[in-house]
C-alpha cells in the first residue's frame, strides 16, 4: 500500500501583488513556513511562472525545482484550469472567459481556442521536465447551458457535445501520454465534466483514454449532493489528483442545490476551510489508503468566511493530520500458523 503525499496547496488563491505572494521564491518560503511540502502552481500566473520557458528549458525547470527543494517543497502538479476551460465554451460565456486569454485574443474564439490547447500541449511538456505523473485542469463546457433538461433537448444533443469535446481533447491526451503525464480533469460545476456520468460520457468519446483522469475534490459534490465517498469506490483507478476542500449543505424553505442567485456567502451550498464544513476528510483518507492513491493531498483554499491565510496555516495541519501512514504488516500476524498448501488442503479435508 501506498501513503499518500502532502499536505500541498494549491497557490492560485493566494497569489498576488503583495509580498510574500507576487513571486513563486517568496510564496514558497511563506508555504514552508506553514508547514506545506509541496505546491501546485498555476500555469496562467506569470508573477509565479513561465509556462512558454518551463516547456522549452528543462533548466529552467530544473532551477524551480532546486529553489523548492531548499524550502523542503516539492511541486505536486502544474494547473491549467483557466486554459482548459478555454479548450471548449459555448458562445454564451465568451464575453466571461475572455479575461482566461492574452488581451491581444480576448474577441477572437478560434484564436483563442488554439491558444489554450497549445497551452495544454505545452504543459505536457513542462510536466515531463519536472518529472511529474499528473496534471491538474477542467475540461471546459459546450452543453453546460443545457444541463437542465428544460426546454425538453433535442435527440442526441448531449451525444454531439461530448464527440466534439472529445475530439478536441484526443490530440491533447495525446500528447500528455507521449510525455508520461496523467490529465486530472477537476470535476466542477460549468464544465461539461462535473461528476462521474460526465466522465464516462467523456471517456466513451476519447476512446476511454489512459491519460484521461479525475482531480477529485469532495466539496463540489456535497454542492451537487453527490455521494463523495462511493464516488472513490467507482472511480478510484481514474483519481490522479485530489483537492482537500470543505463544504457544507443546508437547505432551507427558500433554496437549496441551485442557490437562488444568492452571494456565496447566503447559498445553501458553501465552500468551507477545512474543518469548517460537513466532509468526512477521515472516511475520504481511509479509502485512499485503501486503494492506494498515488498522488497528492493538495488544499485549495475557498472559503468567504476565513481569512485566507489563516485557513492554510490550519489546512496544512488539517492534511498532515489527517494521512494515513499505511501499515507494512496485517494486524493479526502475531497469530500467524505459518501453513503451506498441504496443510490448507488437510483443512479443507482434501488430504
Amino acid at each position: 500500500m501506498k501513503t499518500l503525499k502532502g499536505p500541498g496547496i494549491f497557490l492560485a488563491q493566494y497569489a498576488g501583488d503583495a509580498a510574500p505572494f507576487h513571486t513563486l521564491p517568496d510564496i514558497a518560503r511563506w508555504a514552508a513556513s506553514l508547514g506545506f511540502v509541496g505546491v501546485q502552481i498555476p500555469t496562467n500566473d506569470h508573477r509565479l511562472f513561465d509556462l512558454e520557458q518551463a516547456a522549452a528549458s528543462k533548466t529552467y525547470c530544473d532551477d524551480i525545482a532546486g529553489m523548492l527543494a531548499e524550502h523542503g517543497l516539492a511541486v505536486t502538479e502544474l494547473s491549467t484550469h483557466l486554459q482548459g476551460q478555454l479548450v471548449a465554451s459555448h458562445p454564451a460565456y465568451d464575453r466571461l472567459f475572455d479575461g482566461f486569454a492574452p488581451a491581444a485574443l480576448r474577441g477572437d474564439v478560434q484564436q483563442r481556442q488554439a491558444w489554450a490547447v497549445q497551452q495544454l500541449k505545452l504543459a505536457a511538456t513542462a510536466s515531463k521536465h519536472f518529472g511529474l505523473s499528473a496534471h491538474a485542469t477542467f475540461s471546459g463546457a459546450l452543453a453546460w447551458h443545457v444541463f437542465y433538461p428544460w426546454p425538453q433537448r433535442p435527440a442526441g444533443l448531449i451525444e454531439d457535445a461530448f464527440a466534439e469535446l472529445g475530439k478536441r481533447w484526443r490530440p491533447i491526451l495525446d500528447a500528455f501520454d507521449e510525455a508520461g503525464v496523467d490529465v486530472c480533469f477537476e470535476l466542477h460545476p460549468g464544465e461539461d465534466l462535473h461528476d462521474g456520468a460526465t466522465f464516462e460520457r467523456f471517456l466513451d468519446a476519447v476512446g476511454q483514454h489512459p491519460r484521461a483522469n479525475i482531480l477529485y475534490d469532495p466539496s463540489h459534490m456535497v454542492l451537487q449532493q453527490l455521494d463523495y465517498l462511493a464516488f472513490i469506490d467507482i472511480y478510484h483507478e481514474r483519481i490522479r489528483a485530489f483537492h482537500v476542500k470543505d463544504a457544507e449543505f443546508r437547505p432551507n424553505g427558500r433554496s437549496g442545490v441551485y442557490g437562488g442567485y444568492q452571494n456565496w456567502i447566503d447559498r445553501p451550498g458553501r465552500f468551507r476551510s477545512l474543518g469548517d464544513g460537513q466532509i468526512d476528510f477521515g472516511a475520504i483518507f481511509s479509502k485512499f489508503a485503501q486503494y492506494d492513491y498515488p498522488g497528492w493531498a493538495v488544499l485549495e483554499w475557498e472559503c468567504c468566511l476565513k481569512d485566507a491565510q489563516q485557513g492554510a496555516k490550519e489546512g496544512a495541519a488539517f492534511i498532515r493530520d489527517h494521512i494515513i501512514k499505511v501499515t507494512d504488516r496485517a494486524f493479526d500476524d502475531f497469530a500467524a500458523t505459518g501453513a503451506d498448501r498441504s496443510f490448507n488442503r488437510q483443512l479443507l479435508g482434501l488430504e
